[in-house]
């Protein structure tokens, strides 16, 4: 049976939302018919994006949210099964790259805000669905690691360790809850056109954006910096039925950066 990508009616969650690839990702769902509720700190750009939800056939809501704090995280699941009697899907995108500092200077509050944000909010976020996704026995959800996932980079220590172990808890829970009709895969966006560059600019060409982008574009196989919807779309794709035996896998939008090496 030919499949068509669709999330008609879907109840979705997406953190990290207020920009990027979360922001473009919850308005593609919208445009699948998703349900979609999105979560960041900023309320004002949440606002936005869950109207572009909307206006693109979908249902947008939001709540603004520190995914550093587990209270937090609780009220965003009670907030989804408040609206809509449960969730069918996650996209745990949230996540900071924390300072450029070398091992032997990386603070001890670095690290655990990186940590807290980008491992810690998923492991909180996927525990409190879980139980409500079991009951149902289906679910999808996704989660955004890095090119750092599975490479070593220099200056970065807690935000790679993040990275890498998001890949652990994404293979570790899939590997518990697949019995239950519940998939779980790990999105790994390469070098996307999103404000996560902005600090890599101050090192690579004093601040400046356009002159960063033409440095790392020679980086990539297919020549260009990506976009936060060609990574959205994946997203999307994998929240999906249409990706109904896809799991526990980790899945690039990267324009060949894993897969390719560049001469």
């Amino acid at each position: 049976m030919i499949k068509s990508v669709s999330l008609e009616g879907k109840r979705i969650i997406v953190t990290g939302a207020s920009t990027g690839i979360g922001a473009a990702a919850a308005e593609i769902m919208g445009s699948l018919g998703a349900k979609v509720l999105v979560a960041a700190r900023s309320e004002d750009k949440l606002k936005a994006v869950a109207d572009k939800v909307t206006k693109a056939g979908g249902e947008g809501r939001y709540l603004a949210a520190d995914m550093g704090s587990e209270a937090d995280i609780a009220a965003l699941a009670e907030k989804a099964k408040a609206l809509w009697g449960g969730v069918d899907g996650v996209f745990a995108n949230a996540g900071v790259s924390g300072p450029a500092a070398p091992m032997t200077e990386y603070s001890l509050d670095a690290y655990d805000d990186v940590m807290n944000v980008n491992l810690k909010s998923m492991f909180i976020l996927i525990k409190a669905v879980l139980p409500g996704m079991i009951e149902q026995g289906s679910g999808s959800i996704v989660c955004t690691g890095s090119l750092t996932s599975k490479l070593g980079a220099p200056m970065t220590p807690a935000y790679v360790m993040s990275k890498h172990a998001v890949l652990g808890l994404v293979r570790a829970t899939a590997a518990e809850v697949a019995k239950h009709n519940i998939r779980v895969n790990c999105l790994i966006p390469g070098l996307i056109n999103t404000p996560l560059l902005e600090p890599l600019a101050e090192h690579v060409a004093d601040g400046d954006m356009k002159a960063t982008l033409n440095i790392l574009k020679a980086m990539v196989p297919q020549g260009r910096v990506g976009e936060p919807e060609e990574a959205g779309w994946l997203a999307a794709f994998l929240l999906s039925d249409a990706a109904g035996y896809i799991n526990a896998q980790s899945i690039s939008a990267d324009g060949g950066m894993l897969g390719i090496m560049r001469s």
